[in-house]
């Protein structure tokens, strides 16, 4: 119960302060599109270049760690493809972004904020080794098959142009990139520079969870429930299950450990609507998916932080 009052209902008091401001018309929507755009444009890019820029990627990129997580959410991706296809026939297009909402747990918002509340900011190496690799490897799955399903006959070129396209105009891919190229090359940066951004990685989770409320409360939990349910399960299940399996197996060092499984245990993210409302398809299946497991992650997060103690 401590764990739920200290570490998880926090959180979720910002993201549902953001949700009651929109809904109520304390702020419009276009105020909440001006809050989501600084943080994901300005705030979060700063806060990702920062932690890369300045990881000790000896230390923190544990190949064990990799293979946990990303193992799961490959999982996940495959149980959404495949059981939305043959379990519930939807259209191939339909199939790879409900696949999406299995792949892409929202390690940034909810995984860092609840990892740094539970354990705190010295816990997070862990966390920013998975999110540096976390879009360009859920994104480039997820383009990847989508234009392969959607360009059928197509090259191999043209498909690969499509994907690199869509790539690197994610500024949050950008962002990681820039950290990685700092880092490795010991480039330095003025002390003013660094200060500014420091300024704004502040405010990137406040700022990004208040908004992610208010662009929750746009959505109704609609289209067909069963499909919802079903990938609301695997990202909220099977991919910590399989994360927690193989961690365990492999021996992975306890920070590291708590740090998958968290991260891994946490509802899709907006960007799951993102995918889906880029291609046009499956919008209300992903739309309702981010809501209704974002919600229940209040329940799951301290199930998942219970077990690990």
């Amino acid at each position: 119960m401590q764990a739920l009052l200290d570490v998880i209902l926090p959180v979720f008091l910002v993201v549902g302060l953001g949700y009651v401001a929109v809904w109520r018309g304390w702020m419009s929507d276009a105020a909440i599109d001006g809050l989501m755009k600084f943080a994901q444009s300005f705030a979060i890019p700063a806060l990702l270049f920062r932690a890369i820029s300045t990881l000790d990627l000896g230390a923190s990129f544990d190949l064990r760690l990799m293979v946990s997580f990303y193992a799961g959410a490959f999982a996940g991706f495959l149980a959404g493809l495949f059981g939305a296809r043959f379990l519930f026939h939807r259209p191939w297009e339909d199939s790879v972004a409900i696949g999406f909402i299995g792949l892409f747990s929202n390690s940034l918002l909810l995984g860092l904020a609840i990892t740094e509340r539970a354990y705190g900011p010295e816990a997070l190496a862990a966390n920013f080794a998975i999110i540096s690799v976390h879009a360009p490897f859920c994104y480039g799955l997820g383009i990847t098959v989508m234009e392969v399903v959607r360009n059928r006959g197509s090259s191999v070129l043209q498909t690969g142009k499509s994907v690199l396209r869509a790539m690197f105009r994610n500024v949050l891919v950008l962002a990681i990139a820039a950290g990685f190229i700092v880092n490795l090359t010991h480039l330095p940066m003025p002390e003013f520079t660094t200060d500014a951004l420091d300024l704004l990685k502040r405010t990137a989770l406040p700022a990004a969870l208040f908004g992610m409320g208010g662009v929750l409360s746009r959505y109704k939990p609609e289209g067909d429930m069963r499909v919802i349910l079903y990938i609301s399960a695997v990202s909220l299940g099977l991919h910590p299950l399989i994360t927690w399996s193989l961690g365990t197996a492999l021996a992975l060092p306890q920070d590291a450990f708590r740090s998958a499984v968290i991260t891994s245990a946490m509802a899709p993210g907006i960007n799951a609507y993102i995918f889906a409302n880029m291609y046009g398809v499956a919008r209300r299946v992903a739309a309702s998916a981010v809501l209704l497991s974002t919600a229940a992650t209040i329940l799951t997060a301290w199930l998942w932080l219970g077990l690990l103690g």
